[in-house]
């Protein structure tokens, strides 16, 4: 076993998939020759993470919706979060690549050292099976995935706001700044939110997304959108919630 197999616990079947997962495309640019390169094993490992860390999410986080696991995956399977990944098992030290590319940092860059580490799981996944490479990465992820921030749906309103009702609708709201007063220096903004001619909520702050922040808490508070059309929906007259046209 090489010091890379050691390190992984794992000796490949077939050396040449380690091989191509290694090898970074500017290999074959720089000798202008034809070299198989990662890339495609990337393509490979990029999916099979994503199901590893989707799979692993729903599991572990029952209460949570559709769009706190995306983001919550999103980080966990972004350029940085690989790159840890990738300097845990040192992978940078073991890529083939071009002088040129060598001499400007890349066995550092955080995009050869993900790349390379969804391409090194997709050769996994190949000389293997799923429930190895799942194995692999969740036990290498473990200390990660434990202190994960788990980001509360009040610390983004607007965010949350925004997931509640393209479910409903693609339309998505409207922030309309109708309020303004006191000095420069002590501005007060008043936002509201416009959403199919119904208004969700008010909000004022010092800036005026502090404003919009505030209307989205206040909206996610009252539920208009489950109020149906011709009940009584809070604060907005309709004649004064009409989205307004170009």
């Amino acid at each position: 076993m090489n010091p890379l197999e050691q390190r992984l616990g794992y000796k490949f079947r077939n050396p040449l998939l380690l091989a191509e997962a290694l090898t970074h495309p500017s290999l074959g640019y720089e000798t202008q020759r034809h070299h198989f390169d990662n890339q495609r094993l990337e393509f490979l490992g990029d999916a099979v993470l994503q199901l590893i860390f989707t799979e692993y999410l729903f599991d572990h986080y029952p209460d949570l919706t559709e769009g706190q696991l995306t983001k919550i995956r999103a980080r966990l399977v972004s350029r940085e979060g690989l790159r840890h990944s990738a300097e845990a098992l040192d992978l940078g030290k073991y890529l083939m690549m071009g002088r040129g590319e060598e001499s400007t940092g890349g066995r550092q860059r955080s995009s050869s050292l993900s790349d390379a580490y969804e391409a090194l799981m997709g050769a996994l996944y190949l000389d293997s099976d799923y429930v190895t490479v799942r194995r692999m990465v969740l036990t290498e992820a473990r200390e990660h995935l434990e202190s994960l921030d788990i980001e509360d749906a009040n610390a983004n309103p607007k965010g949350r706001l925004q997931e509640i009702l393209q479910a409903i609708t693609p339309l998505s709201p409207i922030y309309e700044i109708i309020d303004q007063s006191g000095p420069e220096h002590l501005k007060e903004f008043v936002s509201r939110i416009v959403w199919e001619n119904r208004e969700l909520g008010r909000g004022s702050g010092r800036s005026k997304k502090d404003a919009e922040v505030q209307a989205a808490r206040l909206a996610l508070e009252l539920k208009v959108w489950e109020t149906r059309v011709g009940e009584s929906i809070g604060p907005c007259e309709t004649s004064s919630c009409e989205q307004p046209t170009e």
